[in-house]
Formats: C-alpha cells, sequence, structure tokens
C-alpha cells in the first residue's frame, strides 16, 4: 500500500501555488521568530505594531517571489540555481523593507508605523535558512522514502570525476524510475573516503561479490570515460557470480546537447569486451578515393556487404551496384537505403558464377571498382560439400575477377579471410585458392587486385555470438566445440572501414592485414554473454563442450608460415609479405581444379592439398589425404632430384 502511493506521489507534483502559500507562510513565522530573538525570547515588545507589520511583509514578500519565481521550482529536484532564486527574493524582500522604513523615518508619514532594521536583517536571515532548510528537508525525505519504501535501483557509479557528477544528476533526475546511488567507485585513491553529496567514494578493488550483496545492489553505471577494455573485462569477470547489472554511459559526444539521459545509458555488449580499442581510420583521401565512382558490391545483402553498401553511400560515389542471390535479404538493404534517403543505387538478383550474367553487368554499368564479399564461409557445411565451397569460392571469385579485368576496373578488393592461413579446412583452402588467383592474375591484368584478411566478425551471419544470443533466449545451454579454443574478434563496421581502406590505399598485389589485439577465449566470452544477459553460469545457463567440428581449428592465424608483414601509414594496418608463387603455373592448376569440379570429382580435396602446400586437414575425413599430398611430395623431390642430376650429367 506504501509502496503504491509512494509510486503515485513520484509522478505527481505540489501545485505552485501551494509551494507559494507554504515560503509566505514560513516568511511571516520568521519574522516573529526574529521578534523573539531581538527580545531575548520574551514579550517585551509592542505585539500591536507587530500585528500590523505582519500584512505589509506578507505584500513584500508576495511581490518579491513573483518578481523572482522562486516557488515555481519543483521541490523534490531542489538544485544551486533554486537557492540562488530564493536569495534573491529574499534580498529584494529586505531592500524594499529598509527602503521604506528610511524613506517613512525621512517623510514621517506614518511616524507609527517602523520596523527595527536588526529584526530586518535578522528576518532576512531567518527566511533564507529556514526556506532552504524546508526545501532540502522536502527533498532528502521524498529521496528517503522512495529509496526505502518504493521499488528503487541500488545503484554504483564507477568514476567520480565530472561525468560520474553527470550521470548522477541524470539518475537522480529521471522521473521515471527510482535510483538510490549507494555509492562512487574511483580508481584513484586519493579520493577514497570522500564524498560528493554525502555519497562515499570507494576504492575499485572493494567491490567484490560480497560487498554487492551486503548491499543489494542492482546496477553498476560505468560513468568513466578513460575506463580501458582490460578494466572492464576484469570488472565483468570479477563479478560473474553475482547478480548485478552492469552498464555503460556513452561518450561524451553522443550526449544530446551535451545532457546525459538515462535512455542512453546501455548495458555493456560483447563488444565492449573485445580485448582491445576499436579501430579508427581517418584517412582523408578516402572520400576522395570514391568520389564518382561507380560500385559493384558483391554478397551486398550480407554482414560485410550490406555495412560496406551502408558506409559507400555516404560517400557520394556515382551510383552504388548491389549483387546478391538472397532475395529477401537484398531487399531488405534496399529498403533501408530508401529509409535513408539514398537513391544512387541498383539492386540486382544475381549469380557471381553466372559469367554471362556478370558479363551483362559490367557491360551494361560499366563499374570502376568491385568489392567481391560474397561467399561461402560456414566451416563445417563446406566441409561436407567442396563441391559447392570451390564453385563460389575460387571458380565464383575466379569468374568475377577475370570479368572485372576483361573490363579494366580500376580496383578490385577482395574480402577473404584469416581461415585462409594454414587452412585446416576446404572452406579456409578455397579462400586461399582465391588469394592466390587473383594474386596471379595480378601480374596480367591492368586492375589492381587487393585482398584484405580478418577474423571473426561480431554479430555476422554464421558468427558464434548470434547463435549464443539465441541460445540464452531459448534458456540453454551454450554450444561450445572445445574450452580453449580461441578467436579473434572485429565489429562489422571496423571490418568494412579496413575494407573500404583497402580499396584507397592498395596498389595492387597487396593483402591487408591488421593488429587484432589478443584472440579471446570462446569460454570466457560465453560466460561474459550469460553475464550480461543478467543469468548466473552455470545456475541459469550451463556451456556444453560437443567437440571440434570437422575442419575447425583450435586457434586462427592471421599470417601463414613463410609470411611477415610491412607497415603502412596506420600502425594498426599491415601488408602480409606471402611466399612466392609460379604464378602462371598456379593460375593454370586453379583453373584447371575449377574445370574438374564441375564433374564433382570425389578426388577434389586431394588435388587442392598438392596445389597449396600448408592445407592440412583437421579434425576431418580428408586428413587421409595428407599422408597422399606428402608421399607425393616425397617422389616429386626425387623424380626432380633425379631429372637434374641427369641433365647435369649431359
Amino acid at each position: 500500500m506504501i509502496k503504491n502511493y509512494i509510486s503515485l506521489l513520484s509522478h505527481k507534483y505540489a501545485s505552485k501555488w501551494l509551494v507559494f502559500g507554504i515560503d509566505l507562510t514560513l516568511v511571516l513565522l520568521t519574522f516573529i521568530a526574529a521578534y523573539f530573538i531581538r527580545f531575548n525570547f520574551t514579550l517585551n515588545f509592542d505585539i500591536e505594531h507587530l500585528l500590523i507589520q505582519l500584512p505589509f511583509i506578507f505584500l513584500v514578500a508576495s511581490l518579491s517571489f513573483m518578481l523572482i519565481g522562486s516557488f515555481k521550482s519543483i521541490i523534490r529536484h531542489t538544485g544551486f540555481t533554486d537557492v540562488i532564486n530564493l536569495f534573491k527574493s529574499i534580498s529584494i524582500m529586505a531592500g524594499i523593507c529598509i527602503t521604506l522604513v528610511f524613506l517613512n523615518r525621512t517623510t514621517g508619514v506614518m511616524p507609527s508605523f517602523t520596523i527595527p532594521l536588526s529584526i530586518i536583517v535578522m528576518h532576512a536571515l531567518l527566511s533564507f535558512v529556514i526556506l532552504a532548510a524546508s526545501r532540502l528537508v522536502f527533498k532528502i525525505s521524498f529521496k528517503y522514502l522512495c529509496s526505502n519504501l518504493s521499488d528503487s535501483k541500488r545503484v554504483l557509479i564507477y568514476g567520480a570525476a565530472d561525468s560520474g557528477i553527470v550521470t548522477y544528476n541524470a539518475l537522480i533526475g529521471n522521473p521515471n524510475t527510482t535510483y538510490h546511488v549507494v555509492a562512487f567507485i574511483d580508481d584513484n585513491h586519493k579520493k577514497s573516503g570522500s564524498k560528493i553529496n554525502g555519497i562515499s567514494i570507494v576504492k575499485g578493488e572493494e567491490i567484490t561479490n560480497d560487498y554487492v550483496e551486503a548491499n543489494r545492489i542492482d546496477e553498476i553505471v560505468v560513468a568513466s570515460q578513460s575506463m580501458t577494455t582490460d578494466k572492464l573485462m576484469y570488472l565483468v569477470d570479477k563479478l560473474i557470480d553475482s547478480n548485478v547489472k552492469i552498464t555503460k554511459v556513452p561518450p561524451i559526444e553522443q550526449w544530446i546537447n551535451g545532457e546525459l539521459s538515462t535512455k542512453q545509458i546501455k548495458q555493456v555488449q560483447i563488444e565492449d569486451l573485445l580485448g582491445r580499442a576499436p579501430i579508427e581510420i581517418n584517412n582523408p583521401k578516402l572520400i576522395k578515393e570514391f568520389n564518382g565512382e561507380t560500385v559493384i558490391v558483391t554478397g551486398a545483402a550480407g554482414s560485410i556487404g550490406s555495412e560496406l553498401v551502408k558506409q559507400l553511400s555516404n560517400l557520394n560515389v556515382k551510383e552504388l551496384i548491389l549483387v546478391d542471390q538472397a532475395e529477401s535479404p537484398l531487399y531488405d538493404v534496399q529498403q533501408e537505403l530508401k529509409r535513408a534517403g539514398k537513391y544512387n543505387y541498383v539492386a540486382i538478383v544475381a549469380d557471381i558464377r553466372d559469367s554471362l550474367r556478370l558479363d551483362g553487368i559490367f557491360q551494361k554499368y560499366r563499374p570502376t571498382m568491385v568489392f567481391h564479399a560474397a561467399a561461402y564461409k560456414h566451416v563445417p557445411l563446406m566441409e561436407q560439400t567442396p563441391y559447392e565451397a570451390i564453385k563460389i569460392n575460387v571458380n565464383g571469385t575466379k569468374l568475377l575477377a577475370d570479368t572485372a579485368s576483361s573490363y579494366n576496373v580500376k580496383k578490385f578488393v577482395f574480402i577473404s579471410t584469416d581461415k585462409a592461413v594454414n587452412p585446416t579446412s576446404v572452406m579456409g583452402a578455397t579462400k586461399r585458392m582465391a588469394e592466390m588467383y587473383i594474386s596471379c592474375l595480378q601480374k596480367q591484368s591492368k586492375t589492381k587486385f587487393i585482398t584484405t584478411r580478418f577474423g571473426n566478425v561480431l554479430g555476422s551471419n554464421g558468427s558464434v555470438i548470434p547463435l549464443f544470443k539465441k541460445q540464452i533466449e531459448e534458456g540453454g545451454p551454450l554450444t561450445l566445440t572445445h574450452q580453449e579454443i580461441t578467436r579473434y574478434f572485429m565489429t562489422i563496421p571496423e571490418a568494412s572501414q579496413l575494407v573500404l581502406e583497402a580499396g584507397t590505399m592498395g596498389k595492387g598485389g597487396e593483402i591487408f592485414i591488421f593488429d587484432m589485439g589478443e584472440s579471446v577465449k570462446i569460454f570466457d566470452l560465453a560466460k561474459n554473454m550469460i553475464k550480461l544477459s543478467g543469468l548466473k553460469y552455470p545456475d541459469d545457463i550451463d556451456i556444453k563442450i560437443t567437440g571440434l567440428r570437422p575442419g575447425e581449428k583450435l586457434y586462427e592465424e592471421l599470417l601463414a608460415n613463410g609470411e611477415n608483414t610491412l607497415s603502412t601509414y596506420h600502425k594498426k594496418i599491415m601488408i602480409s609479405r606471402t611466399r612466392a608463387l609460379q604464378y602462371t603455373k598456379i593460375k593454370a592448376e586453379i583453373e584447371e581444379l575449377c574445370m574438374i569440379n564441375r564433374f564433382q570429382n570425389n578426388n577434389i580435396v586431394l588435388k587442392m592439398k598438392r596445389l597449396i602446400p600448408e592445407y592440412k586437414s583437421n579434425n576431418s575425413d580428408y586428413e587421409r589425404f595428407d599422408k597422399q599430398v606428402q608421399q607425393y611430395k616425397s617422389s616429386k623431390n626425387i623424380l626432380d632430384n633425379a631429372t637434374n642430376k641427369t641433365y647435369r650429367n649431359l
């Protein structure tokens, strides 16, 4: 009953005229109190004169309050400005009284009417103190009732600097939810033990599961703008066994008109726990590079492709050609562009494995740049169907690259994967072959062929993050192939920025990679996702180890054996120096493999292994081919040595 009443009060505000009446009453009472103080708490003063003076004080106080409007503020949200307005009102009231008393003494209009100046001064001081105190008492009482008798959120604010104080004001001023700030947290030990608005500042190391439970903390709001990802991850890990919710204040530049709203405070996302600062590219040449260009994006309905389209649509390109065989997702991208007010695009449903269709598109639109994001990328599925993997990842890339070369496209940017490095799966091997083919084509084409190679993308189709989210929604368990498995991660916007940057700075033949920080242990990521969902591991949701899938690695690499890197203008972006290829021979062998694949040859994986020396299957039926390849290489080396020896003897 009381909680419902408090909740009702929290959505109602006292009438300004009620506040006006209470203020006037307090002013009259303090005037009487001033007389008692002046005459040593006795009645040794003329009560009749006092009764005559009260209406005068009433009128003067009413006038001063009306002029300043101090009664119009909402009492529960009283702040420094409201106290200043009270001071102005009382000063005006005292000023009017003193002025009129002096005038009356000078003119003698009403000789019997006078107020001692000491009474006026004391009354002004008492009025200011009592009016300010009444507001403070009401504010504290209301806050106490709301915090202790209603369903309020008990929160800690991480950060006792300016951002923390702004966050505090935003929480306290929120009319929809009642917050009770228990303490501020700050890593600066000099602040420990100090207080802000009567709220203690505690050290970060004091915040443990026991502290959270003892103080019934519901939420920790990270307000610190300088908090590193490592510290945030440490906080999440440390409190993983508690029920506390961890939220984050956005960067100051995202505040609306410089003010923070509680609606902007969001729960910490898994992207915030990447383990590194997001890569930001600020290249002024980027806008110039794409200005007036006609750009084709394949796989335009996919995670990376759609983000590429979004970013390219803001770069003043002449025309965007969106190519994808998935009709419904392509329609969704088309509608998103329309809602954004973009109309310089054409959406085309097409298959990159259809050379005649590709030729028709290039002939009609004459693109100057190509971003190739279309691919099959699910490792276990491609391990079962190498025919399809080669058909799109290798032959599809080959047909698209050949078409781009024949139409003298300026730049062709190919989106590869870290799974192409020392591949252990069919999917990774097909992407490596595609890298090799465009490297070979670079030697005989005017088109600049550029490759970008990066790790897993958060939130992309097939990524572990959406899978975990769905499993959490269904109540678990989360399925994980191995407890020690690790992966590199990046966000979709980061990946797309890298691809665009490669299109800008690439001169042809490069493989762009970048420093992705430390790899992430997926088991830890799974536990953090459970924690960020407000649940406990393993009480609420468990993690089930299912075993490595066919072709899956325990860890990914960004550089193959024998590769090293060259630096670029950006310290996080590097160029891979790959091993030398016999370009003419490799190109012919890839073309032959694509031709043989049409007949769904059962030994096609064996031929891939002979073409890619570093390709060794893992947890796959194709491991049986690795021994054959080794024997083939040994026999070939013996034959080559014998041939060379015979040639020398001749």
